[in-house]
This record gives C-alpha cells, structure tokens and sequence, in this order.
C-alpha cells in the first residue's frame, strides 16, 4: 500500500463512522492552528493535516519518533503514530538529452501527538469556549481577499453558495447561524469555490459540467471542504457540528475518493493553493 492509499483509507475510515476530520469540534484557545512540528516549528501543509486533524489530541504539536530521542524524549510504549507523506525532490539525468531533470517524489513518514511523548513539556490550548462574536482574524482575512476577489452579498434565505457567472458568493445573514464558527467555516467554503474562477486558479472552467452528484461535482466540492478547513485553522476557528446537508455531500465524497485512491492528495493540494490565495500570501514551492 503506498502513502497514496495509507493517508486516503485513514480519512476515509473516519468519514464512514460519521466523523469529517476537519469539521470535528476543536477545543479552543490561543494555540489553535494548523498541525505543527515541535521540532521544526513548521505548519504540516496539504494531506498531511488531514491525517493529524483525525485525532482527538488536543495538542497540535508533532515528532517524529528520531526527533523524540534526538532531543531526550520517549515515546510512549503502545502509541500509535499518524502517517504523514513528505515530498522530496531529486535530479536525473535525461540518457537521450544529456540534461538533468528535476522530481519530485513521497516518501511516508510516522509522527507522534506531543501527548504521547514522555517528558515533553506540553503547551495545551484553554478549555473556555469562544465567546459568540465575530472573529476578527477571520473579518480580515476575508476582506482582504474580497477586496481584490468576488462580491459578497448576505442575501438572507437558507442557501450559501457561490456564482461563478457574476462571481459572488451569497450567504444567509450572520444572525441566522447557530454560531460564528459556524457562519465562518460556511463562508470559507465558498470562497474556496471562488477561486477557481476562471480569473484566479481556473478550476471552473465548463462549469456546466458540474451537476450535482457528478465526478466534477464532488472532485470541487472536497477541495472546497478542504480548504475550508485550512482557512479554519489558521484562523483558530472551532468547527461546528456536521448538519444533515453536509451528509449528503460526504456520501459522494467518499465513492469518488474509492474509485481514485490519488483525489484525496490532490484535492488537498488544490485546496491548499486556495486558501493561500485567499489569505494573500505566495503558495510554497
């Protein structure tokens, strides 16, 4: 089984027993973000925080096992790692050209939940809930993005969604949502779906074909979902509970991500160019 199928099985594992990973309820608190090396102090991009955002930790710092003993830890007997792909970039040369090419390749990796690890001095988030208010991190990322993005008009009514014809994104008032992170976490749904116009990463294109429950559909629908997920950690966003129309788009999510064991990886590549556009920064290399 390679790394593909390894990461893409765990999400879908969690998906069939009715958990989405990244729209589980996070503890919140100031050290809410994306899942981070302990060692390093990087953010894990793309599949990688999928996998980790399946656990219950609550902790978002990560090791390898190495990086445990190298720095005087120990991992716990009988802690189960989490699978992570690590791209590694090589050069060979071309027998008919003579030039060298350059490619990428995964290799999977284990990590372990700093909860896990003995005599790590852990940093764990707050146990208060966020107060029911708008979210400032959130409030300026989005208008930073709209002001060289799509419109957004609260239209009232029960639908979100986004028109890649006038290029808007329409919400229900904020006043109708159980709960700001609830209104937030739907807002950066659509956005995500923004930015696949044809002025910015032209994932749209013929967007006739994309008919609910269809391959196309669902394919945009889970980069959607995933990068909505980026956009809810990085701005410490606590998810809320899955609704019963949120079911219907898991169901396709799941026999598509069966038939292509790669659309998993690839979504969440997709996903993570969209959010870092819309949170104005140059996506990594």
């Amino acid at each position: 089984m390679n790394v593909y199928e390894t990461i893409t099985n765990r999400i879908i594992e969690s998906l069939d027993k009715g958990i989405i990973p990244w729209r589980k309820e996070w503890k919140a608190g100031a050290n809410v973000s994306t899942p981070t090396n302990y060692t390093t102090k990087k953010p894990y991009r793309g599949i990688n925080v999928f996998s980790l955002l399946c656990n219950e930790f609550s902790s978002n710092e990560w090791m390898t096992y190495k990086q445990a003993q190298d720095a005087g830890f120990q991992v716990r007997k009988g802690s189960k790692g989490s699978p992570i792909v690590f791209w590694k970039f090589d050069s060979k040369e071309n027998t008919e050209t003579g030039e060298n090419e350059r490619f990428a390749f995964a290799r999977g990796y284990t990590v372990f939940n700093v909860e896990q690890i003995d005599g790590i001095p852990l940093s764990l988030p707050l146990d208060d809930a966020p107060a029911f208010e708008p979210i400032q991190a959130a409030d300026s990322m989005v208008d930073g993005y709209l002001a060289r993005g799509p419109q957004l008009a609260h239209d009232g009514g029960n639908k979100a969604f986004y028109s890649p014809t006038f290029d808007k994104v329409s919400m229900p008032k904020r006043e109708s949502f159980t709960t700001p992170d609830a209104y937030y976490s739907t807002l950066f749904h659509e956005l995500a779906h923004s930015t696949g116009h044809e002025t910015r990463l032209k994932r749209l294109d013929g967007v006739g074909q994309f008919s609910f429950g269809s391959e196309s559909y669902s394919k945009e629908e889970l980069i959607a979902e995933f990068g909505a997920a980026f956009l809810c950690a990085q701005t410490g966003i606590v998810n809320p509970s899955v609704t019963d129309n949120h079911t219907a788009y898991i169901q396709n999510w799941i026999a598509v991500l069966k038939n292509d064991k790669n659309m998993a990886v690839q979504a969440a590549q997709r996903a993570q160019k969209a959010a870092d556009l819309i949170r104005g920064i140059q996506a990594a290399e």
